[in-house]
């Protein structure tokens, strides 16, 4: 841990006690960042940005408020301080704001993460240059003759953060990321200009993988989507690919939040013990990947990290609640919000899923579209590509999946082994069977 910002976060929890605070909690943040563009093979941008910033959260008289300053400077930071106390004191009371019992801080697992790389500052900016120059020039060989533009780019990030609150509470976190990838625009029937990308994002930078196989991925997922259109409508099995399912997911998990349940806007209000979803579907919140964007000792309330089985076999097991929901629902805290989701992997590849599957549709990309937390309802555009007996017939694109979510989880045929690495939801590529996808 920072001395320096532990010190300053020390002595900023002082004066807010001493300014009239019954509580408080504070966070110092500071992080660096590089990232570098090339626009076809010419420099586009190059950005370099550092910040430092101080989060203060005061519980006055049953009143809360959260604020931020940048300006650290001893004078500047006591007036601050007063000030937040005394707009605090203005706001509605709230009775269940408060910080949580200091038992629920015990108990933090001694492991590193392994998220912070020592070898950041030895990735020089020449060597990003090379990268961002190497992934575009990999992207324009394979795309050919067809390709408008590229973009392609390397970045690199370091940040810091401690947290103390008055009520004994101490942490700290270091986390580093790379990462580097390419857009791509290709020439096709009339005005048709698909546009694919691929992007790799990681912890360390040994993880980072070569610039030429970011590039000519990025330039065939462009080439996939050449001579896409509408089909006619179909029920059809789905396969969602590895990097898309999120966007499923997402709606999945807002609706375990203890905000939806407390406001009665949870499909799955009620559902804990209860299968909501196929038993080839199991969910697991694991904040100790090494490496993982998710991976943390201690959450948002300083609640030390645990694993968590979410969905057990198409079964809700757990909810996520924070301490100040806890108190409005009656019931215990779990965490706040998830760490690193992890969808367990099955045994087949896509390609020969898709082999035994007919005829079906691969999912690449979901483009707008909702999904309602109270009902479960979602909807959402789809490019993808129609394939019978694993073998690609046609791209598609302005299509349209309608479902509810609890309807389409129940629905998961299969899940493939390919989970997706560069997030914090490392989900592989799922199967839906019976999906209306909508286009003619």
């Amino acid at each position: 841990m920072n001395r320096e910002m532990f010190d300053l976060a020390f002595q900023t929890l002082e004066m807010a006690k001493t300014a009239g605070a019954d509580q408080c909690r504070v966070a110092i943040n500071r992080d660096r960042s590089v990232e570098i563009s090339y626009r076809d093979h010419q420099v586009e941008t190059i950005k370099e940005a550092g910040t430092r910033g101080l989060f203060l959260e005061v519980f006055v008289n049953n009143r809360y408020s959260s604020q931020y300053t940048s300006d650290l400077r001893p004078a500047e930071l006591k007036g601050f301080v007063v000030q937040a106390i005394a707009t605090t004191r203005l706001l509605e009371e709230d009775p269940f704001r408060t910080l949580p019992d200091p038992r629920y801080y015990e108990g933090r697992a001694p492991v590193d993460l392994k998220r912070s790389d020592p070898a950041f500052s030895s990735l020089s900016t020449e060597q990003m240059h090379e990268i961002a120059r190497d992934v575009g020039e990999a992207a324009q060989a394979k795309a050919g003759p067809r390709m408008i533009s590229v973009t392609s780019s390397c970045a690199k990030s370091w940040s810091e953060n401690v947290r103390l609150s008055s009520n004994g509470f101490e942490g700290g976190e270091e986390n580093t990321c790379f990462s580097s990838g390419a857009s791509i625009s290709l020439q096709d029937e009339g005005d048709r200009r698909p546009c694919g990308d691929h992007f790799a994002e990681v912890s360390t930078r040994a993880e980072l993988p070569p610039a030429e196989a970011i590039g000519a991925e990025a330039a065939q997922r462009s080439l996939d989507l050449l001579g896409a259109k509408k089909v006619k409508t179909e029920t059809l099995p789905v396969i969602v690919e590895n990097r898309s399912v999120p966007r499923l997911l997402g709606g999945l998990v807002a609706a375990m939040s203890g905000a939806s349940l407390q406001q009665k806007q949870s499909f799955l209000m009620g559902k804990k013990g209860q299968a909501i979803a196929s038993e080839r579907f199991t969910l697991v919140d694991d904040p100790f990947i090494p490496g993982g964007f998710g991976s943390r000792l201690f959450d948002g309330d300083g609640f030390p990290a645990r694993r968590r089985m979410m969905v057990d076999a198409g079964v809700l097991r757990d909810y996520y609640i924070s301490w100040y929901y806890s108190r409005k629902l009656g019931c215990e805290p779990t965490s706040g919000g998830a760490s690193n989701l992890v969808i367990a992997p099955g045994s087949r590849s896509v390609a020969e899923i898709m082999k035994s599957l007919g005829r079906g549709v691969l999912v690449r990309e979901f483009i707008g579209g909702n999904s309602n937390s109270t009902t479960g309802d979602m909807s959402v555009g789809i490019v993808g590509t129609l394939f019978a007996n694993g073998v690609p017939t046609q791209p598609i694109a302005e299509m349209n999946i309608a479902a509810n979510h609890l309807q389409l989880w129940s629905r998961v045929a299969e899940v493939a082994n390919d989970p997706w690495l560069y997030s914090s939801r490392r989900t592989p590529s799922v199967v839906f069977r019976d999906v209306v996808v909508s286009g003619i």
